[in-house]
């Protein structure tokens, strides 16, 4: 399900002539953490690929660098301290060992990972993250859910978590692998996840 938003959010436009622009979402990821570690201004940026690019039910221009018209939108970023260290994320975060074994957490400005329309109700634009945690599920059901993640049909489900929030605390028992946009961050024992609303000036 991609988002179709009428009203004010979103318009199609001309581009600006600073429009940074990138095929790969990781290294728009990468200039957004150097600035906001650096305290540096955001460029307006656009994307050509990727699960916010999906979501939003883009790419809207074949050719951003020479377009006349593309849709324009202001986004949340994700910011997350993993084990005191601070990083964001575009799309989405995800901590899990295995996907059919113990728990899973996600939090999502994104509907996508990859073909998986694992948050459905995900808005980029609504100043909140999705999260979606599993702690106990059967292995049986796992694979049902699994196989219901492209059409996100595997929600809701009386095993699966799903909130809304703009901040929240997840802290595990063991280290598990915490990915940013589908890059390893590492193993990590405590997250605190934040939304910062309307904080990409993003063209797609």
């Amino acid at each position: 399900m991609t988002i179709e938003r009428g009203g004010d959010w979103g318009a199609r436009a001309m581009p600006p002539d600073d429009l940074r622009i990138f095929t790969d979402p990781l290294e728009a990821l990468d200039l957004i953490t150097e600035r906001r570690r650096t305290g540096g201004d955001l460029p307006p940026i656009g994307l050509t690929s990727g699960d916010l690019v999906r979501t939003l039910g883009g790419p809207t221009s074949s050719d951003l660098s020479r377009a006349d018209e593309a849709l324009h939108v202001k986004v949340d970023l994700g910011a997350v301290l993993v084990d005191g260290v601070l990083h964001w994320f575009l799309s989405h975060l995800v901590a899990r060992r295995s996907w059919l074994h113990g728990r899973i957490v996600v939090a999502a400005n994104a509907a996508f990972i990859g073909r998986w329309n694992v948050s459905p109700r995900a808005h980029p634009g609504d100043g909140r993250l999705d999260t979606v945690e599993i702690t106990e599920m059967p292995i049986t059901e796992r694979i049902k859910a699994r196989r219901r993640l492209a059409s996100g049909t595997h929600i809701p489900h009386p095993d699966i978590t799903v909130r809304r929030p703009n901040a929240a605390q997840f802290d595990f028992e063991r280290p598990t692998r915490v990915r940013l946009d589908g890059r390893l961050i590492g193993p990590a024992r405590s997250l605190s996840v934040r939304v910062e609303a309307d904080a990409i000036d993003l063209w797609v």
